[in-house]
């Protein structure tokens, strides 16, 4: 594919869309897109003062957005259970789940439930949320789509099942690794689940933003009190990224584009798969490891205490 932009995203008055992250960087930017398409887009911000401050910048550019901002801490089961619940109660069909939100390369620390934050915030977190929406996505009228981002950062990662939390051997990349593997391998396990029940109006669907110019690369410096560390992340996210705009290409292609199918995997198609025009691509050989997909699947249903039954969700035969 060559040069898809935003402009070409379908139009998307019916549509109802669930982002995390959605008050900065690529969530932000992709819930203007998709808001500037006529979608209702529920804002899933850690911090409601941050995401109303968001939701009146978007509303600056597409004044008739259609905006509703609810906080959802991934890093607090009881938050995404909250979030997931006052979601159900007002809408009773979704079509897109953009699970965006994440955090990199930060010192360790643990969530709220004892997980190490970056498993936590980017997979754990994510996977309990998809369970609690999977019926408004399955069920609602129309088809669907669950985006996981992901990142070029999989490749260095894996999921040490020993060590789940890295208590014993942390490293800050390594664990942002693993975590980026986790989402893959969610996702295509899912994909493969709900076609094993023979649905196929949901599709789930993966994708990572390249090198986009972000808070997310200031944030472990941040954490850390590094001065240097974070003059090096400005200077290379001047010199080296692309912007926020063009890093929400994959995700919004990924939940909007034609041709999309379950078990993809988009990212920027320019050098190093860093920047330029979402294309498909293919992920390393681990996240296609069917075995360790369903182990995974089995420890984070059992860590997060979310049961996905997706089999109830199944077409009834006529």
């Amino acid at each position: 594919m060559t040069d898809w932009s935003a402009e070409e995203m379908p139009a998307m008055d019916d549509r109802r869309v669930v982002v995390t992250g959605a008050n900065s960087g690529i969530g932000f930017e992709g819930t203007k897109a998709f808001a500037r398409a006529g979608a209702t887009v529920v804002m899933a911000c850690r911090s409601t003062e941050r995401g109303e401050r968001a939701a009146g910048e978007i509303r600056e550019a597409v004044p008739d957005a259609t905006l509703d901002v609810r906080r959802c801490d991934l890093a607090d089961l009881g938050s995404v259970r909250e979030f997931a619940a006052g979601v159900r109660g007002t809408y009773d069909g979704l079509h897109v789940l953009c699970n965006n939100a994440g955090v990199m390369a930060v010192p360790r620390s643990e969530t709220a439930d004892g997980f190490e934050t970056q498993l936590g915030v980017n997979h754990l977190g994510h996977f309990a949320l998809t369970g609690h929406l999977l019926d408004r996505l399955v069920t609602g009228a129309g088809e669907s789509r669950i985006v996981t981002q992901s990142s070029g950062a999989h490749e260095m990662g894996g999921v040490d099942f020993e060590d789940f939390h890295r208590e014993d051997d942390y490293g800050k990349w390594e664990a942002y690794g693993q975590s980026k593997l986790a989402n893959l391998l969610f996702a295509y396990e899912l994909q493969r689940r709900l076609e094993r029940a023979g649905i196929d109006g949901t599709e789930s669907v993966a994708c990572h933003p390249g090198y986009a110019d972000t808070n997310l690369q200031y944030r472990g410096p941040e954490a850390s009190g590094s001065r240097v560390r974070y003059g090096i992340m400005k200077v290379a996210n001047t010199v080296f990224a692309q912007s926020a705009t063009k890093g929400a290409l994959p995700m919004l292609y990924a939940a909007t584009a034609a041709g999309v199918e379950g078990g993809d995997y988009y990212g920027p198609g320019g050098f190093l798969g860093m920047r330029g025009p979402p294309e498909e691509q293919e992920s390393n050989d681990a996240s296609y490891d069917e075995a360790d997909a369903e182990r995974l699947w089995e420890v984070s249903e059992e860590v997060t205490g979310v049961t996905y039954d997706i089999e109830a969700l199944a077409p009834r035969p006529a």
